[in-house]
């Protein structure tokens, strides 16, 4: 295909309300109107393509297409050589224009992704999408042919989800390749997936993704309603519509979890969520979502239940470690110093010695320079950000000492708080923690341990009050499910977590079938495995 060199018309509307002004419109027929139609709707853009030519000789046609979107060796190979030299069959007939349409679809065309389409808005709304158009003259249809190819990245393992045991595959940008990753691993025919476009411009591709038979109907209406309530004018990410459709805008913790793994979107599926892609983001959403996803991660199941029931506690209390730490230090040294052990004490306070700030100023300027050194870290060029993580932690912190500017113990209590926030497998619920950090130490220095209770008390009402999509935040938890408690704490072994969580309301409640206890007699009354050899005839 080659470029228009038309001039671009100036037109007083947008491409979106161009759109909406051609949805009562069908095709006529006349390839000069659909020509005037396509320069008014996108104003002569630089970058659309078009090829004029003659099907088998006969009819005249033209072809549109963006020349940056469309895979032109599969447009020459399989639409324009079969379009201009007709198969051995059809030479020398001549087929009226009426049947031209069905002769070109069954009988000449090698793509098995063409369809006909009349409305002049669908035309130009699969334009847009990257697919080609061909106007035939006298046809009252347009073929539109499936010639998207957009340049992308590979799979890659996923950058914020590391695994030591488990798959190394991770969402990309492309929502196509993203949803054949889940097929891959769930080629299951209860698997359904909706597709819709959000934004007004941008018109980009969602997919909502659940399993028929064991998703609550009620949750994707809900889901739905949400959806079809956002009106903006572009959706770039799947942040966008997390934004959109959680329950509570104004709480810091997040309602509604993310993830860039394949087997953890399957495994969610599995057990009665719905996943929500967004084309163009490598981040999948999960809901309803409750608070102990954030502190799982996908080794928790690939490995043995008492290993990584130890290790899950052990992020369970990095995770409480990081939110108390900093204000029990601060409460402790200005309120109650007669807690801590005399020897400790006096180490304490020689080291305190020199600093002219009270432990609360202290400490709050010490998790700013954090916060600070942090994002830093992240927004430098990858080269750059290692070696500047080092130098603040080893440098910045010693001289932060030795200029008697903060204590050795604050030092330490600040780097091991930090530590404890990056044990949080999830970014967003490390970063709720993070800010909530600093109206804690606030409440140390003002009240000490009582402050410190106080504030914990509010936390903990305000999870209670939290729902996700009307799923109680702290489920299993709070309202009690015992099924849902073997995995809540620590995670009980895979042959007693039976059913599924109770709180997402599956239809299909039964998640395993097999051994019903230790002694290996199962359900259907099988006998055990012998364990003995038998012995030679």
């Amino acid at each position: 295909m080659r470029k228009t060199n038309s001039p671009k018309k100036k037109t007083s509307v947008t491409v979106v309300h161009s759109l909406q002004e051609y949805e009562d419109r069908q095709i006529s027929g006349s390839l000069e109107e659909v020509d005037a139609i396509i320069e008014e709707a996108l104003g002569g853009t630089e970058d659309l393509s078009v090829r004029k030519f003659l099907i088998f000789g006969q009819h005249r046609a033209i072809m549109y297409g963006f020349s940056h979107m469309v895979n032109h060796v599969m447009i020459n190979e399989a639409i324009m050589r079969p379009l201009m030299q007709p198969p051995y069959h059809l030479q020398g007939r001549s087929i009226p224009v009426e049947e031209l349409a069905d002769v070109l679809l069954q009988e000449t065309l090698y793509h098995d992704d063409v369809s006909k389409e009349n409305n002049v808005a669908a035309l130009l709304r699969a334009l847009l999408g990257g697919e080609s158009v061909i106007v035939v003259e006298g046809l009252g249809e347009a073929l539109l042919v499936g010639s998207r190819n957009i340049d992308k990245r590979g799979i890659e393992q996923p950058a914020t989800e590391q695994v030591i045991r488990g798959p190394r595959e991770g969402f990309i940008e492309s929502l196509d390749t993203n949803l054949s990753l889940i097929r891959y691993r769930l080629q299951s025919a209860e698997l359904r997936v909706e597709m819709r476009d959000i934004g007004r411009r941008t018109k980009s591709k969602v997919a909502v993704c659940y399993m028929e038979g064991i998703t609550d109907p009620k949750l994707v209406e809900e889901l739905d309603r949400r959806l079809d309530q956002i009106d903006i004018d572009g959706v770039l990410d799947s942040g966008y519509l997390e934004q959109f459709i959680e329950d509570h805008k104004w709480s810091p913790f997040p309602q509604v979890q993310y993830t860039e793994r394949p087997d953890k979107i399957v495994a969610n599926l599995l057990e009665g969520r719905l996943a929500i892609m967004v084309d163009g983001s490598p981040l999948a959403l999960v809901v309803p979502t409750v608070f102990n996803q954030f502190y799982q991660t996908v080794e928790d199941y690939t490995e043995r239940f008492l290993l990584m029931s130890a290790i899950r506690l052990a992020r369970l209390v990095a995770l409480v470690f990081s939110l108390v730490f900093p204000s029990l230090y601060v409460a402790i040294i200005s309120f109650n110093p007669e807690l801590i052990p005399t020897e400790f004490a006096v180490a304490v306070a020689g080291g305190r010695a020199g600093v002219p700030f009270p432990a609360v100023v202290e400490v709050l300027i010490m998790e700013v320079s954090m916060e600070v050194l942090r994002e830093a870290t992240i927004r430098l060029p990858q080269q750059v950000g290692g070696a500047l993580s080092i130098v603040g932690v080893l440098v910045i912190g010693q001289a932060a000492v030795s200029a008697g500017f903060a204590s050795p113990i604050t030092v330490v209590i600040i780097a091991l708080t930090t530590i404890g926030s990056f044990a949080t497998p999830a970014y967003n619920a490390a970063l709720a923690l993070r800010l909530l950090r600093f109206p804690l130490i606030i409440m140390a220095g003002v009240f000490g341990l009582y402050g410190i209770m106080i504030g914990l008390i509010v936390i903990v009402n305000h999870l209670l009050s939290l729902k996700s999509f009307g799923v109680p935040y702290l489920s299993p938890f709070v309202p009690g499910d015992y099924n849902g408690l073997k995995d809540l704490l620590i995670r009980g072994p895979l042959g007693k977590m039976k059913r599924r969580p109770a709180f997402l309301n599956p239809q299909d409640t039964t998640k395993l079938a097999g051994t019903d206890d230790e002694s290996g007699e199962s359900e259907k009354g099988l006998p055990p495995l012998e364990t003995t050899r038998p012995s030679p005839s």
